[in-house]
């Protein structure tokens, strides 16, 4: 399965593998300026139980800032804990230290639950968590996604209107699509976050699309991807599918013995990957 070893040197990482050692140990021996994109959700507030593992953000913020190119991007999602109805504010605490680092917040974007399970007696229902884009400078990469417009086609448009507040209209073409908001919403559990069922016996997996998303929105074929806290190992997977190349590092040996079964059934595809450079 996994060959686990930890303390792992630079000169012994091999890009396209997942390693089993503690985050910090693992960035500390890299190389800076090496990885073009992070995707990772950090085991905030103690909601689940990780295998043990606790972690220090702070120290996180600064060896990402020294690992990721200029001009590359960490994708944070985080949430809060709700303790004796106070919420902990740990993203913001989280955001902050990036920030102090030397990080831009270069958007503060929301993931949306469409199915959550969630629900308080004296709230509305809590059905988001923070997705934060931290960025090295500004992004090097921004391929947009696009969303269809609800009208399309030649319409009638408001055209050089003044301050009589007299509508002139001319005839105009609507665009077909737009943009997508930083509202990005997903189903969760099975067939929605994955059709994995291996993924769940981590506590916590996000939707594969949103790895998806984020990959394809701040990286290009050929770059490598890197989550420091990989868990099950949606973002390295959803990498090597979209031409990504990937590193995925976690403390636990389980998730990373959960994290290679999901990896090796896409390997065996033959997908081709880029040269990396």
């Amino acid at each position: 399965m996994s060959n686990i070893k930890t303390d792992i040197k630079q000169e012994e990482i091999k890009i396209d593998n997942i390693y089993c050692d503690n985050c910090l140990n693992f960035m500390q021996n890299m190389e800076a300026d090496y990885i073009d994109l992070v995707v990772t959700s950090p085991p905030y507030d103690d909601l689940r139980d990780y295998n043990g593992y606790l972690f220090n953000y702070s120290q996180i913020a600064k060896q990402l800032y020294r690992i990721i190119k200029p001009g590359g991007v960490v994708v944070w999602v985080v949430g809060d804990k709700i303790k004796k109805g106070n919420k902990t504010l740990t993203s913001f605490r989280h955001a902050l230290a990036f920030q102090e680092v030397g990080f831009n917040v270069h958007d503060t974007m929301i993931y949306k639950k469409k199915n959550t399970p969630f629900m308080r007696s004296n709230a509305y229902t809590n059905c988001f968590e923070f997705m934060f884009i931290f960025s090295k400078g500004s992004p090097k990469t921004f391929n947009p996604l696009k969303e269809k417009t609800v009208r399309s086609g030649m319409e009638m448009l408001v055209h050089n209107k003044k301050s009589d507040g007299i509508n002139k209209k001319i005839l105009g073409r609507l665009n077909e699509e737009k943009t997508k908001t930083n509202i990005w919403e997903y189903a969760v559990g099975l067939g929605g976050t994955t059709n994995d069922k291996i993924a769940f016996n981590h506590p916590a997996v996000f939707p594969e699309r949103l790895a998806q998303d984020h990959i394809l929105s701040w990286s290009n074929e050929g770059d490598l991807i890197f989550d420091p806290m990989c868990g099950s190992g949606t973002t390295c997977k959803m990498a090597l599918i979209n031409k990504r190349h990937y590193l995925g590092c976690d403390i636990s040996e389980e998730y990373v013995n959960i994290a290679k079964t999901r990896i090796d059934t896409y390997k065996n595809k033959g997908i081709q990957l880029p040269i990396f450079n």
